[in-house]
């Protein structure tokens, strides 16, 4: 007999569909009834693809005994994380206040009007080195609840206060020193051997890795080299997948060898915007490769991750069978009974083994220099790219016919954003114009589908629209369409950002002049986190947003807007920017940000979408099309800086020039 959450569209809700635990979704019924009978919320969040929220429902939550105590104890309610962000940071931060950190599952006891009192992550079906079992743990609230409610109720008080008090402004002014403190912060933690930050586990860290972008393209030699030495191990590592293309959410190493293999549509997203970006200021093989992997990872997306009407899914599971990476990691004697007499050669460019270098299994690897193999087999350079490419795709093929992992294939508007950004900037920079032709097809979808009554929505899924609308909805899909404007020059995409852009300032700016994240008032504190993740903030997103559209319409109150965002985390950026690439980026577009008007009809505009230019926002359109290209002469480019202009110039070279004068030291355009 299923459960309330048959009836929703979540793939997460609706694995729990049919557990015995009385779970409600997230919503007034819940809410509702624990007032009603004053009976505990127990609040469980996960999402799809996590591995440890299988465990524990495997464990715990389709154990008959264990749903019997929770149904008439507690009012169980399940919530997928991707869904409701607002909720799931609110209550992640309240477990970080309680335990010092956080994890999914994250399974948390509420007082019926939301406040929460305890909480934690995962828990054992049995007593386990230290960890109470999760009966334990129910039996022990339960009884607090009955015996203790004035404990209880201080703890409530006491996490409210304390996430009330997160929300307080920590502004102040911005030191001159920001982005070199920032740099030599990023330096600290930087990994000189194998690239990245920090050690084991090791997340790519996309928003970081496009900080330093930026400031590699400005000439940071330092920065450039902390990032080709990340993105070369990384190409090389199982964190990449050598077969079909695509990055996996993180490695369980500090090597980038294993990964944990559950793959993420956002980081999928920004990895192929930093290669594709890196490949335009490398040369030679270096630069192949960066494109090769940008290019790879974009096919896969679109192979794998992209519904037929043209939405973007959001994840793809580690496990298959029950067993974490099992579609993804090979037996060497499968390999060889796959390729035959090329087994050996094959085996020395994936680093193939019989004893593996994973729970006796191999992990695909590319760590062999493609020169020693080339002289190893004899080859030129074609036709060993040629010879790569065929035991690719034979190993492909004979992985197509595994069971394949679960693909969460909901579509979330922020989450599309970025690769609506990462397919526009990659199809323009590359020159590929199939990339394209999926941005516009997307953006179609999304903006028809989801957008409704002035709010992108978050959540849509075969046919069926969620209310929630996010601050990180409008501010992402509003930076792709941008970027879709700047690949094609159709102002439609422009005008539906600038939409976006309104809606942002109307409906998210909160009473102390901060962008709250969320609409949803019932939660006890309000939703709102500048801190970047494994992508951007909804705070950041929307700092720059507002920083290139107020270039292009001449609205000098946007640009006031986003700064003030970005000084409103004026202390948090000066004491940790590590956890803040995205609001630093946003500053830097702010700070040192150029428009780039090229007024319609000029042949001009075709070399310069091929350039790769971090902070300067790009307008191409007849004269009468946008503020920044009013009084402009056809055919010419007009660079502009913090209201100042360049002389106009009728070629590439001379805009070379004027960029230089600009940006001097900067990492020539290829």
């Amino acid at each position: 007999m299923p459960n309330r959450l048959a009836q929703e569209s979540s793939p997460y809700l609706l694995q729990h569909a049919h557990n015995p635990v009385d779970w409600y979704p997230w919503g007034e019924e819940a809410f509702a009834k624990a007032r009603a009978e004053n009976k505990p919320i127990f609040l469980s969040v996960g999402y799809a693809t996590c591995h440890w929220c299988h465990v524990m429902e495997r464990e715990s939550f389709e154990d008959l005994e264990v749903a019997q105590f929770l149904n008439t104890h507690f009012v169980p309610v399940k919530v997928d994380r991707e869904e409701l962000p607002d909720v799931d940071q609110v209550y992640m931060a309240a477990l970080q206040a309680m335990t010092g950190s956080g994890g999914w599952p994250m399974n948390m006891f509420l007082m019926p009007d939301l406040r929460p009192f305890f909480g934690g992550t995962y828990w054992p079906p049995e007593d386990r080195q230290g960890f109470p079992s999760f009966r334990r743990v129910l039996l022990g609230v339960h009884n607090a609840w009955l015996h203790q409610q004035k404990e209880v109720l201080e703890n409530a008080e006491q996490l409210t206060t304390h996430l009330q008090d997160q929300l307080k402004p920590r502004s102040g002014t911005l030191p001159a020193d920001l982005h070199s403190a920032a740099l030599a912060g990023l330096s600290r933690a930087f990994d000189p051997v194998y690239g990245g930050f920090g050690g084991a586990p090791k997340f790519p860290q996309s928003p970081g890795l496009l900080y330093l972008l930026s400031h590699a393209w400005l000439g940071d030699e330092t920065a450039w080299k902390h990032l080709q030495l990340t993105l070369d191990r990384m190409a090389e590592g199982g964190i990449y997948d050598q077969v079909g293309g695509g990055f996996h959410r993180y490695a369980v190493d500090h090597i980038w060898r294993v990964p944990h293999f559950e793959k993420m549509l956002y980081d999928n997203a920004q990895l192929a915007r930093v290669y594709a970006a890196a490949s335009l200021l490398s040369t030679g093989e270096q630069a192949q490769r960066y494109r090769r992997i940008a290019s790879e990872t974009l096919d896969y997306v679109l192979r794998e991750m992209t519904g037929p009407e043209g939405g973007f899914w959001s994840a793809q599971d580690a496990d298959s069978e029950g067993v974490e990476g099992k579609f993804y990691v090979w037996q060497a004697a499968e390999f060889r009974q796959i390729l035959g007499a090329e087994a050996d050669a094959a085996a020395k460019l994936f680093g193939v083994s019989e004893a593996g270098n994973w729970e006796h299994t191999n992990v695909l690897e590319r760590r062999t220099p493609d020169a020693v193999l080339m002289q190893h087999l004899g080859l030129e350079p074609e036709a060993y790219q040629n010879w790569v490419e065929s035991v690719r795709q034979r190993l492909y093929e004979a992985r197509k016919k595994r069971i394949p992992p679960l693909t969460d294939d909901k579509v979330l508007a922020d989450w599309n954003g970025l690769m609506l950004r990462a397919l526009a900037d990659v199809g323009r920079w590359l020159g590929q114009p199939q990339y394209i032709e999926a941005a516009r097809k997307n953006a179609s979808f999304v903006m028809q589908e989801m957008y409704r009554d002035g709010l992108l929505r978050h959540t849509w899924r075969n046919g069926l629209l969620k209310p929630q609308a996010y601050l990180s909805d409008q501010a992402q899909y509003g930076l792709g369409l941008l970027a879709l404007f700047e690949a094609t020059g159709e102002a439609r995409w422009l005008e539906a950002a600038r939409q976006l852009t309104e809606a942002i300032l109307t409906r998210f700016k909160a009473p102390d002049g901060a962008f709250r994240d969320a609409l949803d008032s019932r939660l006890p504190v309000m939703a709102r986190d500048a801190y970047d993740g494994p992508y951007p903030s909804g705070s950041a997103s929307a700092a720059e947003l507002l920083f290139r559209l107020a270039a292009l319409y001449e609205r000098p109150d946007w640009h006031q807007a986003a700064l003030s965002t970005v000084e409103f985390y004026a202390q948090s950026l000066s004491r940790n920017a590590f956890g803040f690439p995205a609001l630093l980026q946003a500053h830097l577009v702010g700070s040192r940000g150029s428009e780039l008007a090229v007024v319609a009809p000029a042949e001009l505009i075709h070399p310069i979408r091929r350039w790769f230019l971090p902070l300067t926002t790009l307008a191409y359109g007849p004269p009468d099309a946008l503020p920044v290209l009013h009084n402009r002469q056809p055919g010419l480019a007009y660079l502009c800086q913090q209201g100042t202009c360049r002389l106009p110039v009728d070629s590439p070279e001379k805009l070379r020039g004027e960029l230089e004068a600009i940006y001097p030291g900067l990492m020539t355009p290829s």
